[in-house]
């Protein structure tokens, strides 16, 4: 990493055209750094400011920016000041450009609907007085457990303005996962569809639903989007079409002005033990993190379009919707298999829609690469000026294949890090400074990061606990009933200091990488090394596809690795293995030679494309696995739980290898 040279630089024009530059120069610095270091040792001075660049709506407006009487962790945002996060992202900018585009969206039958911001501000209007109409209130629970379709956003948008709570669902989630959150947030309403469509075919949701509210005695109304236009055949008593809310005949509800800090998501965050966690965002924390994280790292500009693959269900469709909006932008939503019918439907859609930004993960970049030529977009996407990518590090393979397929070795990839429980981003790219692949330019202004080693030091070229020295807007509020676990999690191990459970690493030119999770470690022989590495070598000149590496018990190294991989499209598996554990000791030593390389059909991952590999280690040793509710496929785990059991553990006409 710290041997390699920037792939990508951006030009002078650039540098000099990108909201960043401007900002920075605003504010009297002459480079990121100096932002950076300013934000750190005034960041009151530096929230101010950019809430102030961004022309964020206040219905009243604030005196203090914030407030740590209650302990940095507790940190209280402009606290005498009230908003309502609908009025910045819709409300101004259908006043000021009416016709411009707010949202664009596409099934996967390829029928596309959108909706200006006029349009949008007045199908919000219909929707919260249909939902007023039928008790949802200012701090009321509302679950979403829809497709990424226009319905989607136009409900979020309306609990928004009515101070409701929004709690997005995973749309592949069964029952007892929704069940469970909307128990937790004690919902009162569940809006939901009446299926999605997958490759094809229906895929029921309202049945699901159906199910998960029959153990919900406080869930008091279903409310049923007709998305695949299918008889599902589960009545409920507490029913209603979309189309009964959606109607001008009832009068206009108000704005409700928000405290800053009164609870506008409940974005709920998966771990591999215990329930999951139901962090908390304030009108003024995520909306206002996601407009910041568009416009200085990715550099969205009024007009321009915005498209991720994504689920709302994720992190990252609510910043998609408020990102894009807060900023005067659109918002593009794709509701389909990104390689269905064929491995090019993603740029198709983006070149079709005018997208000028696309966010891809790593995951879905190596499956499409796999197809060879047949993914390489037809035509470059004509909009398309940036790149972007979050959930997981990359492989260098994968980065290089992006790079060069779709961005024509032009084109940045802005690598965006954060998560649920942030709001947002922490670490991302910019206009302003080269990148390598997988690397990210360093912190989001306002964002004091560092990475740690075990003694509390700050150090650079070593690889440690990615760790926040200052609070920051968008920051979650905590979890949902729970502020004991919040402080245990993130702000037990160094006094102030938020410890975020990822490695990282800045190399010798300030470039920052992010590893992997750090309970994702592996540590051979006192060594340790987070998994990306290992899986970048695995994949490195061989026929694998896509790699997954675990740490095991081993009585002499304390830990062995063992890769699980997933092999090419017309690849002879049985020459997987040995491969695989001939290019690893290669590149990383023969300490780290894998004791075994497993082939298996897919890897267990999340909808949005992260590989679960604290569950595939859980199967394989035969612990629990934790929570599932995540898994895009239960059936992932079996071949792993077979290689538990078998006497020579390899998969059914698999192969192992290793030393």
């Amino acid at each position: 990493m710290t041997a390699s040279a920037p792939v990508w630089s951006p030009t002078a024009e650039q540098a000099r055209a990108s909201r960043l530059w401007r900002f920075m120069h605003e504010l009297g610095c002459t480079g990121y750094p100096e932002l950076c270091q300013k934000a750190a040792q005034n960041p009151a001075w530096f929230w101010d400011s950019l809430v102030k660049e961004l022309g964020i709506v206040w219905s009243t407006p604030y005196g203090q920016v914030m407030d740590t009487s209650p302990g940095v962790p507790l940190t209280k945002w402009f606290p005498d000041g009230r908003l309502n996060a609908y009025e910045s992202a819709v409300v101004r900018h259908r006043r000021s450009d009416p016709e411009r585009l707010a949202i664009i969206a596409e099934t996967e039958a390829g029928t596309s609907r959108q909706l200006t911001y006029a349009q949008l501000d007045h199908a919000v209007e219909r929707i919260a007085a249909g939902l007023r109409e039928i008790g949802v209130r200012r701090g009321v629970a509302v679950g979403l457990y829809l497709p990424l379709v226009i319905e989607n956003a136009v409900a979020l948008l309306a609990c928004t303005k009515l101070g409701a709570v929004a709690v997005p669902l995973f749309s592949g989630f069964g029952a007892d996962a929704i069940r469970q959150r909307l128990s937790d947030a004690q919902a009162r309403v569940l809006i939901t569809a009446d299926a999605a469509v997958r490759r094809g075919r229906p895929v029921a949701m309202k049945p699901i639903a159906v199910e998960a509210a029959a153990g919900l005695p406080h869930l008091e109304r279903l409310v049923v989007v007709r998305c695949a236009g299918i008889d599902t055949d589960t009545p409920d008593s507490r029913e209603v079409a979309w189309e009964d809310l959606d109607q001008a005949r009832r009068p206009p509800v108000p704005t409700e002005a928000m405290r800053p800090d009164e609870p506008l998501l409940l974005l709920y965050t998966s771990g591999t033990t215990g329930r999951p966690k139901g962090t908390v965002h304030g009108h003024a924390g995520l909306p206002i993190k996601a407009a910041q994280d568009w416009a200085l790292g990715m550099d969205v500009r009024p007009g321009e379009r915005v498209m991720w693959v994504t689920d709302m269900g994720w992190v990252m469709g609510p910043l998609l919707v408020y990102g894009s909006l807060m900023l005067g932008g659109t918002a593009v939503f794709y509701d389909g298999a990104p390689d269905h019918p064929d491995p090019r439907r993603v740029w198709a859609v983006a070149d079709r829609h005018g997208v000028t930004h696309l966010g891809i993960s790593p995951t879905l970049t190596r499956v499409l690469m796999a197809s060879g030529d047949r993914a390489a977009p037809e035509r470059p996407v004509a909009r398309l000026r940036v790149l972007a990518s979050t959930g997981e590090p990359w492989t260098p393979e994968a980065w290089t294949w992006l790079f060069k397929t779709v961005g024509r070795e032009q084109l940045p990839i802005m690598n965006y890090s954060g998560g649920t429980e942030c709001g947002g981003g922490l670490l991302a790219g910019n206009f302003l400074t080269p990148s390598k692949p997988g690397s990210f330019a360093g912190p989001i202004p306002g964002i004091d990061a560092a990475v740690f080693n075990d003694r509390g030091q700050s150090v650079q070229g070593e690889v440690g606990e990615l760790v926040i020295r200052q609070p920051y807007l968008g920051m979650t509020l905590g979890f949902w009933k729970d502020p004991e676990r919040y402080l245990e999690t993130y702000w037990s191990r160094w006094p102030d200091i938020w410890v975020h459970g990822d490695w990282a690493m800045v190399d010798d030119d300030g470039l920052w990488y992010i590893l992997g999770r750090s309970d994702d470690t592996i540590k051979v022989a006192g060594k340790r090394v987070g998994p990306a590495e290992v899986e970048a070598a695995a994949l490195d000149g061989t026929a694998a596809a896509e790699a997954a590496a675990v740490g095991v018990p081993d009585p002499i190294k304390g830990q062995s690795v063992v890769v699980f991989a997933v092999a090419r499209e017309g690849a002879d598996p049985a020459s997987i293995p040995s491969a695989v554990s001939r290019s690893i000791e290669r590149m990383m030593g023969k300490p780290f030679k894998p004791a075994a390389v497993h082939v298996i059909p897919r890897l267990p991952k999340t909808r949005n494309g992260k590989i679960l590999r604290r569950v595939i280690r859980n199967v394989f040793l035969g612990d629990p696995p934790g929570d599932l509710s995540s898994l895009d496929d239960l059936a992932s785990l079996e071949p792993i739980r077979k290689l538990r059991s078998a006497d020579s553990p390899s998969p059914s006409g698999g192969e192992q290898g290793g030393g």
